[in-house]
């Protein structure tokens, strides 16, 4: 499809390749566009608005709430749940899964989003943005359980992430590669602008916090150590480090360039062997990163093979350039 094509039309003719999609699909995509745009409208304005800032309360994961993390969960909530497209949504920011309030119908996918990937960032002016993973209801018009939403990450019809950015991009796929489209203000309208996004396979640029060094496992230690060896190591090249600490910005930097993105397993807290949650931000830009040719594991498994314990398991993750992927991976194995 070239340029220039509006995102619903995109949605439309990209359907066809979808088993069993129909209206339904579009529309639901179409309420979760409309989201984001009133997220990237909220975002852009930020202290204009009064929306910046951390609130008293700790969502979770125990991790203190901004403003705009409690604003933009509601706002994906109001646009997505009256429509009867969905049987259930579950969200980064809420303790369990949302239900359809009763005078709405039910419909038959399943929602699951951070509606504000990065909002630490959101104060200095950092790229933020929001993840969203859609999978198909086990009952579909049947209010959705826990254990409907714990699904590998094989099983997503779609997964997407918007960038609040100096610009506001949504990046798509539905199993059939990873295109980006471009918010055209002037019309309010999504454009795609980067139709058939791959990520190279070979990479000088990494993205991992070195301050949790002492923490790593040994493979990752011996590959970021040749990494910053350089020229003069056995990688026998020089590398560029990097790090956002926003995983949209990381995976979108991958996506545009290339590179490996790593927030390993460590001995940090030993409840925690992982840092990401599998659902609402590993497991869909695990299958956006492999749809567009790259690797995402947590060094032992292919994420999207992992079938969830509850709604906020957390995992390691290292994803990017296949290469450098197989490189830390064949560490792992050593």
């Amino acid at each position: 499809m070239h340029t220039g094509t509006t995102l619903t039309q995109f949605i439309i003719e990209d359907q066809r390749h979808i088993a069993g999609a129909s209206g339904d699909f579009t529309a639901l995509l179409n309420d979760i566009v409309t989201a984001i745009k009133t997220i990237s409208n909220a975002v852009n304005k930020g202290a204009l608005i009064g929306v910046m800032g951390a609130l008293d309360t700790e969502n979770v994961q125990g991790e203190t709430q901004k403003k705009l993390d409690v604003i933009t969960n509601e706002i994906m909530i109001r646009h997505n749940e009256w429509a009867g497209h969905l049987a259930g949504m579950a969200s980064e920011e809420m303790d369990d899964v949302y239900l359809i309030p009763n005078r709405y119908p039910l419909g038959k996918y399943l929602l699951v989003f951070d509606p504000l990937d990065g909002s630490s960032n959101v104060d200095i002016n950092i790229s933020v943005g929001t993840i969203f993973s859609i999978l198909r209801a086990p009952v579909p018009g049947q209010a959705a359980s826990m254990e409907d939403f714990l699904q590998p990450g094989t099983k997503q019809v779609c997964a997407g992430y918007a960038l609040y950015g100096s610009s506001t991009m949504l990046v798509l796929t539905t199993g059939h590669g990873v295109n980006g489209f471009t918010l055209d203000r002037d019309i309010g309208e999504f454009v795609l602008t980067h139709p058939g996004m791959k990520i190279p396979a070979d990479t000088r640029e990494f993205a991992i916090n070195a301050s949790n060094q002492r923490f790593w496992e040994e493979p990752v230690q011996r590959y970021v150590s040749e990494c910053l060896a350089g020229s003069t190591g056995p990688r026998n090249r020089d590398f560029n480090m990097r790090w956002v600490a926003s995983m949209v910005a990381e995976v979108h930097r991958i996506l545009t360039r290339g590179g490996i993105f790593m927030y390993p397993r460590d001995t940090k807290d030993p409840s925690k062997p992982g840092r990401l949650r599998l659902m609402y931000e590993a497991s869909p830009m695990s299958f956006i990163v492999e749809q567009a040719g790259g690797l995402s594991t947590t060094g032992y498994e292919r994420i999207l093979d992992i079938s969830p314990e509850n709604l906020h398991q957390r995992v390691p993750v290292i994803l990017g350039s296949k290469n450098e992927v197989e490189v830390v991976l064949g560490y792992h194995k050593a």
